[in-house]
């Protein structure tokens, strides 16, 4: 039987006020460019150039939007501690300057291929190499190793033309994010608080005849009303379709007796969410009782696990192997016995799982992850798919994810049962 814990709630509004405090933005930016700084010193490196839009927010703390995030045509150079100040590259550096003062002038045009659009033969890559060398001499960084997150294969030969030592990155930068701040935290509740109560509109749309993606539709209205800046993705799965796990929504009518589950993935001030939910349309039979209490069963288990200095390994230990539930090998079984970091990125650090067990990370105080199972019917009738969102306490974890999930919730036929 799922049972509930005591959760940890968002503390703030979303909006700010002259009479409470809320969410500290300046804070919140201060800490993060400070840890960065920190972790690219502690690994050695002179700075690193990042271009993925998460670890270019948490250094820089701006945005321009989704329509940049896979168009390669913004970085940031962020140096070691003790270094100077990170250089963002933005493509609209005048609305920066005013949006975004805390970077002074610390702020320039980028220069990119676009992911290949722009014609190998245009040069754009020379000229972007020498852009970067040239801030690095001015930060005296230009004999030290620079780190890369993610980057064009043609522009990172284009920074080893220019005698730059290029090296891995997002170690780093996965070391300065793994533990979250009291800033961070707060905005991650604020984001699944915005889930609890999207799931309560699913669940008086839940009745036959709705179809997964009205769900689908349901979830991005209600999430953008509440302030969400991105809905990475919605899985509505009904009946037969979640057994096996089919990882997205259709246009299948939900039919007295499917089992649906959701999992709602969006953004809030670029904090994020993964968190499923399972209903019921109508009464569950046995069998779908059954994968639903076994279902809440695993993920227990592995909050009652958790607590710092436990390894990940410990954790993942308390799930079944793949061929226990259905699955031919771990490697097929994988994201359905699941644990992973949360925070401007879905998949963050600890990514917990059978199927990388031998992983040195141990638990710490403040990170913030979810865990996830699911469980198919045996009767092939659906599946059951539970997932929390936790912070690590020192004495074990919070549940931040409020929607309740200590029983399969039954909708959309009289008699049932709905919050």
């Amino acid at each position: 039987m799922h049972y509930n814990r005591p959760h940890a709630t968002a503390t703030w509004g979303t909006m700010g006020k002259d009479w409470e405090a809320g969410v500290d933005f300046a804070k919140l930016n201060r800490e993060r460019k400070e840890r960065a700084q920190v972790a690219i010193k502690n690994a050695g490196l002179g700075a690193v150039l990042c271009f993925t839009f998460d670890n270019i927010r948490y250094v820089t703390g701006t945005h321009i939007g989704e329509w940049a995030r896979d168009k390669s045509d913004r970085y940031v150079l962020c140096p070691a501690e003790g270094c100077g100040e990170p250089f963002l590259w933005d493509p609209a550096p005048p609305a920066k300057r005013k949006s975004s003062p805390w970077l002074t002038d610390r702020i320039g045009a980028p220069i990119s291929t676009l992911q290949g659009a722009v014609q190998a033969g245009y040069g754009v890559e020379k000229v972007f190499a020498r852009q970067i060398k040239e801030s690095l001499v001015e930060m005296g960084l230009e004999d030290k190793p620079v780190g890369i997150d993610l980057m064009e294969l043609s522009m990172l030969r284009a920074l080893e033309a220019e005698g730059i030592i290029v090296v891995d990155g997002q170690q780093a930068m996965l070391d300065a994010r793994e533990i979250k701040t009291t800033e961070e935290i707060e905005l991650l509740k604020q984001a699944a608080a915005m889930v609890d109560a999207t799931y309560m509109d699913i669940a008086q749309a839940i009745r036959p005849g709705t179809k997964e993606s009205d769900l689908v539709a349901i979830a991005h209205e209600k999430l953008f009303k509440l302030g969400s800046e991105r809905v990475e993705c919605v899985n509505s799965v009904a009946g037969p379709r979640g057994a096996p796990h089919s990882h997205t929504f259709s246009d299948r009518i939900i039919q007295p007796g499917d089992m649906i589950f959701l999992d709602i993935m969006h953004s809030y001030n670029g904090y994020r969410t993964c968190y499923y939910r399972t209903f019921i349309c109508g009464q569950p039979n046995q069998a779908q009782k059954d994968a639903y209490e076994k279902c809440s069963e695993w993920v227990n288990a592995a909050l009652d696990a958790i607590k710092p200095g436990v390894t990940i390994d410990e954790v993942a230990s308390v799930w079944p192997k793949a061929e226990e539930f259905g699955y031919k090998n771990e490697d097929e079984a994988f994201l359905l016995q699941f644990g992973h970091g949360i925070g401007l990125s879905l998949w963050e650090r600890p990514i917990i799982s059978r199927r990388y067990m031998g992983q040195e990370t141990v638990l710490k105080e403040g990170m913030v992850f979810a865990v996830e199972c699911w469980k198919g019917a045996d009767d092939g009738s659906g599946a059951a798919r539970i997932e929390e969102e936790v912070v690590v306490t020192k004495d074990g974890c919070q549940i931040i994810t409020n929607f309740p999930s200590d029983h399969l919730i039954s909708c959309g036929l009289p008699g049932c049962e709905i919050y």
